[in-house]
């Protein structure tokens, strides 16, 4: 099976020491450049996993280089070669952050261990980094659902114990309204759990996505009717404007159904009774577009640059007790991006949002 390997790009202004370089690191895939300028246009243009720099070079030299490169991707590995063994142009390299250093001329067979060394440390620091994040993830995640659970969990109990020791008459307008309030409680419990249960096969689900031939009209009305009960016992008229909407294409059907769900799940519940929300599906140039527009509050323009984020969630009234654990618009996004598109949201308070979930043709 062929390893996919991030290239590695190899900067100098002789071309024979590139050629030279680029031959010994045959197993990976490999750019050039002959100027620190050119090199950073690349670093904008290509995913590299590794640069390997000479330090004297004409307009921009290999120390600058480094000092930018890692400035603008701190997790960036970078090789410094130079012609100076001496002991200042390598403690500079080093304070530089470099993550090592070959003298000139080179021997090839150190230049190819050296790099080789460099990307294992650098894949161990990655995994390293990615377990953190993943901790941390963890943690915020159960005291989210800790957090969740508190109150529907209390005011039941606290009910089902007053009913042990007899306290409570049924005839009576408090009883039932507390009694209301615990059905309430209920419920919004029972979301919460199928909210876990569903968001724990979601996240099993992160990776490439398994393309199949989808009619993308189809998925759309699908989903639409799976959100027709919700809105109904809300109040909330949807608005089908998919006609016209005839493509098929190649895509994680469950991937991108959910995003399209979490769309219209968020437009319906922050939608008061009485509202409406619209789903458009258009094709624009090389681009679908599907437009979920609702009537609801809208979002702030402090919150708006946040609600892609994990866990966090727009709470207006601040009771801490939305519905849901703040994640459908970040997988909504990530699973839009795996296929090349991507989700946007626009707002304005008390005018509704438009969110737009975009695709390639």
């Amino acid at each position: 099976m062929k390893i996919e390997r991030d290239p590695v790009l190899v900067v100098d202004d002789d071309p024979m020491i590139r050629d030279l370089c680029s031959r010994a690191l045959d197993k990976y895939p490999v750019l050039q450049a002959d100027n620190g300028h050119e090199a950073l246009k690349l670093l904008e243009q290509e995913r590299v996993g590794l640069v390997l720099t000479d330090v004297m070079m004409p307009a921009m030299n290999g120390l600058e280089l480094l000092k930018i490169a890692k400035e603008r991707e701190p997790t960036l590995a970078v090789v410094v070669m130079t012609g100076y063994a001496d002991r200042e142009t390598i403690l500079r390299a080093l304070r530089a952050d470099a993550d090592d250093f070959i003298t000139k001329p080179i021997n090839l067979l150190q230049l190819k261990t050296t790099i080789d060394q460099v990307l294992e440390k650098k894949a161990l620091k990655e995994e390293v980094v990615h377990l953190k994040h993943i901790d941390r993830l963890k943690s915020e995640f159960l005291g989210l659902i800790s957090h969740k659970l508190k109150t529907p969990t209390t005011v039941i109990s606290l009910f089902v114990q007053n009913l042990a020791r007899g306290i409570g008459d049924p005839s009576d307008p408090d009883f039932r309204h507390t009694l209301d309030q615990v059905l309430e409680e209920s419920n919004y419990l029972g979301h919460l759990i199928q909210d876990l249960l569903h968001f724990s096969e979601i996240i099993l689900q992160e990776g490439p996505p398994e393309l199949t031939t989808v009619s993308l009209q189809d998925l759309a009305h699908s989903v639409l009717n799976e959100m027709k009960d919700i809105a109904k016992r809300q109040g909330i008229t949807l608005i089908d404007e998919l006609d016209g909407l005839d493509v098929t294409m190649e895509l994680d059907r469950e991937k991108i159904g959910f995003a399209l769900r979490e769309l219209l799940d968020n437009a319906v519940k922050f939608t008061p009774d009485g509202g409406t929300v619209s789903l458009t599906g258009k094709t624009d140039g090389d681009l679908v577009r599907l437009v979920i527009q609702d009537s609801g509050p809208g979002i702030s323009r402090g919150d708006l640059p946040k609600v892609f984020e994990k866990f966090y969630q727009v709470d207006p009234a601040r009771t801490g007790q939305i519905r849901g654990f703040g994640l459908g618009l970040f997988y909504a996004r990530q699973f839009a991006l795996s296929h090349g598109g991507n989700v946007l949201l626009s707002s304005t308070p008390n005018r509704g949002t438009v969110a737009t979930l975009t695709l390639p043709c």
